[in-house]
């Protein structure tokens, strides 16, 4: 007979996933009816966390699977000369759950059919959160260097790009932390800023949530992106090497290889790319935008006894790239001074003009940054219901930015640095319905800052010559430095509990925070949400609420809030006040229903009340920028997600976002110069990221077992922006295409929709072996994205034209 232990019916409909604060691990032992241990086959499956892997037994029947999300999950178990067994496996806790399937002799002739639908929904999730397994990243498009992984988060509703992958989440600004091994990077991960918290190819699973987040997150709060990243626990040596190319020159090759023994895993990655599409241009030409990355990686891991695990990661990123340069900037031309009514001619004439300035082009700004990481984890178990877990970090992070003599309006120069070394400590308790958590972190970071500038050709500020009379700078210094080094220091502590009631779900918790930078500032943050599954209609109701304490980002913080940048401009001295860290409240409602045990539907409402407003503002067109706070902010909205995991040969999905914002003056930090340097003490304007309409899908079709298409598109109706210039005044900068998309009676950038297709292929397929093709076709219209425009605290920003890409991935 087939033992067959079916998942209850309860879980057929129910909630999205509670934030994932942990994942657990799953031992297995695999015996015949006589206890012996039976090499076997199993399939883990769950559809609410896009999980599906199969495994291989030892001899003995013994199987470890670390690093599950927490949910529910069908295993499948097979052995030959034995009945198939389907189970039902729920992960909830970080400690290892144990279980022991015992196998029945099977008949002669037997079939079974098998589904997986039970384990669409979770019910008992007490907040929403949005999973991405490993088919959605394998088959996702591809992205240029250095943004695999913020492209993958960006596909998700309720999240936008700013200028150069920028990621902000329902609104938020500059405050997204990547969690990457549970190791928190809480300092911008753009490609300008700093190397990608890991690469998509290395990636086995990632959990994206903007509210109910668990108490043990903190500090920067837009949004947090928990990444686990990709390890065979297969004994022997394994690998995968990546290698794709495309349009803009672009080519990238990755490899990663592991050998794993009993107790022993040793890992090695690197990858190398280049691309003449690093940045976003601000300029369709796409001039001055060459780019290349490196890194590698060293990881071991120890299996010190059944309840001790050490971990250990060494890895070095490098970034080289051009700033994009503006029109005048890369081939020249002649501006009007102060004193010019009338324009100056396209060409320089034969006498020149006493009322124009001839800018030469020929700029070059290039920029770099350098990272060196260590890590280690200990795991420890001190009883069947008790887990301890420390984990540390030091890393050492570099940015420069350099500019050539014909540069202009600035000839800026940056060498800025930090030092960080992060410490936490967590024990997890499983009593009864409850999980709790507890833990301590300390995180202490070095800053040092470097940063000067220099108009070119101007002597003074009357000097007709400069920029500064060009309507670019009214007022401010010809010459500028600023040197500045400082710690910023930074504790926590909290506490968590998970319980389930009936149909009721609970998620609980409270954190201290204590931040002294320029400031010496502490705060305590309740968190709490709660859901009630509802069996007859198969509905899952959620809500939650967040205290949030955000501290303010840390690049160029020290000179945006010194008395130094206040001296460019004394008429505006409130402008340069410390930069206070950011105090909220999240609200979200929502509610999700699975239908035909195929698709599922996720829904969200949001408000987000901030006082102290975290943004950022950039210095005219050098890519360098720095924080600044508004008053406060309200930002609201909703979202909904439409997704089938397989049904018969479809999969894919379908999303919608609205968002409103608004951030009120005055404004506190940033460097602002000359015309840019206002700050009204009252009034409000929307946010940088009120795009009221985005909507995005993705479906792809299995042709065969080998071969699949796939077909999606993005619509975006335009972010605001905030001139300063006239049309005809960006027009020379920028060019009239570009100002052909901007409406200046709402200033808003007009509406855009892009299209993409993919098709990918099994060349070829054994075992263990396997080699895939995949291409990419992406903005199949040629559609020209501006995705940012330049005004007072944002770049200018457009997407790449139509590109095509190959990606070719060998596994072993």
């Amino acid at each position: 007979m087939l033992k067959r232990v079916l998942v209850p019916a309860v879980l057929l409909c129910a909630f999205p996933l509670l934030a994932q604060s942990n994942t657990g691990e799953l031992r297995l032992s695999v015996v015949d009816p006589s206890g012996l241990g039976v090499k076997s086959t199993i399939e883990l499956v769950s559809q609410a966390n896009q999980y599906r892997n199969t495994f291989a037994t030892d001899d003995h029947g013994y199987l470890d699977i670390q690093r599950l999300p927490y949910g529910i999950y069908q295993a499948r178990i097979q052995a030959p000369a034995f009945a198939q067994v389907l189970e039902a496996v729920e992960i909830r806790s970080a400690l290892p759950l144990n279980r022991t399937i015992r196998l029945k002799v099977a008949p002669v002739s037997e079939s079974v059919k098998v589904s997986a639908s039970d384990t669409l929904i979770d019910p008992w999730r007490a907040g929403s959160v949005n999973e991405m397994g490993l088919e959605t990243i394998q088959s996702r498009l591809t992205a240029l260097p250095g943004r695999s992984m913020q492209d993958l988060v960006n596909s998700e509703p309720g999240w936008l790009y700013e200028g150069n992958a920028v990621l902000h989440p329902r609104g938020s600004e500059y405050q997204t932390q990547f969690v990457v091994d549970g190791i928190p990077l809480t300092d911008n991960r753009s490609p300008s800023f700093g190397p990608e918290a890991a690469d998509a190819g290395d990636v086995e699973s990632i959990a994206i949530y903007t509210a109910g987040i668990p108490a043990e997150f903190g500090r920067k709060m837009g949004g947090v992106v928990e990444v686990n990243t990709l390890r065979k626990q297969d004994p022997g040596f394994h690998g995968q090497f990546t290698l794709f190319g495309g349009t803009y020159a672009t080519g990238d090759v990755d490899t990663e290889d592991q050998y794993t023994s009993k107790r022993d895993t040793l890992g090695f990655s690197a990858s190398g790319g280049m691309t003449g599409h690093y940045l976003n241009p601000v300029v369709p030409q796409n001039y001055t935008n060459d780019g290349t990355i490196g890194d590698f990686s060293v990881n071991y891991e120890r299996e010190l006894s059944p309840k001790d695990r050490l971990t250990l990661i060494a890895r070095h990123e490098l970034a080289r790239f051009e700033i994009p340069n503006e029109l005048v900037q890369q081939n020249g031309a002649y501006l009007p001074n102060a004193n010019n009514t009338t324009g100056c001619p396209p060409v320089p004439p034969a006498d020149e003009p006493t009322d124009c300035v001839f800018v030469p082009g020929g700029q070059l700004q290039t920029g770099d940054n350098f990272e060196t990481m260590g890590t280690a984890s200990y795991q420890h178990i001190f009883s069947p219901d008790t887990l301890g877990a420390l984990r540390g970090m030091a890393r050492d992070n570099s940015i420069d930015f350099y500019s050539n003599p014909s540069s202009w309006p600035l000839i800026a120069t940056q060498h800025n640095d930090f030092k960080e070394v992060y410490f936490n400590g967590s024990v997890s308790v499983h009593h009864g319905r409850q999980e709790w958590k507890t833990g301590v972190e300390s995180d202490d970071i070095f800053l040092h800052e470097n940063f000067n500038y220099v108009m070119p050709d101007c002597a003074n500020l009357s000097d007709p010559q400069c920029p500064i009379t060009l309507g670019i700078l009214d007022a401010g210094a010809t010459t500028f430095a600023f040197a500045g080094s400082r710690p910023d220091l930074e504790q926590a502590a909290y506490v968590q509990d998970a319980v389930r009631l009936g149909n009721w779900s609970v998620n609980a918790g409270l954190r201290w925070d204590h931040y002294q930078l320029l400031l010496n500032q502490n705060a305590v943050s309740p968190r709490v949400a709660i859901s009630r599954y509802f069996p007859l209609a198969g509905v899952n109701i959620h809500g939650s609420y967040d205290r949030i304490f955000q501290t303010p980002s840390f690049e160029n913080i020290l000179l945006s809030s010194s008395p130094s940048a206040e001296s460019l401009d004394t008429s505006v001295p409130a402008v340069q006040l410390p930069v206070h860290p950011s105090h909220g409240s999240y609200y979200e409602l929502g509610a999700t229903k699975a239908f035909f045990g195929r698709l599922r539907l996720d829904t969200n409402m949001f408000r987000r009340d901030v006082n102290n407003y975290a943004d950022d503002n950039q210095v005219l067109s050098t890519g360098i920028s720095f924080p600044i706070a508004f008053s406060k902010a309200v930002l609201y909205g909703a979202e909904g997600k439409l997704e089938v995991q397989r049904w018969g040969r479809f999969s894919g999905f379908g999303s919608y976002s609205y968002i409103v914002g608004n951030a009120w003056f005055p404004v506190t930090g940033g460097l602002f110069l000359g015309d840019n340097a206002i700050n009204p003490t009252s009034g409000h304007f929307p946010d940088s990221q009120d795009q009221r309409n985005t909507v995005r899908d993705r479906m792809r079709f299995q042709a065969a077992p080998r071969l699949w298409f796939a077909v999606g598109s993005d619509y975006n109706s335009g972010l605001p922006f905030q001139p300063d210039l006239t049309p005809q005044q960006y027009a020379t900068e920028y060019g009239q295409v570009v100002i052909d998309h901007l409406n200046f009676v709402r200033d808003r950038i007009r509406p855009y929709f892009t299209q993409n297709a993919s098709v990918g292929v099994d060349l070829f397929e054994r075992e263990k072996q396997s080699i895939h093709l995949q291409g990419d076709a992406e903005n199949l219209g040629n559609t020209l994205e501006v995705i940012d425009f330049g005004g007072l605290f944002s770049g200018n920003a457009l997407g790449p034209a139509r590109q095509y890409t190959l990606r070719l991935v060998t596994t072993f």
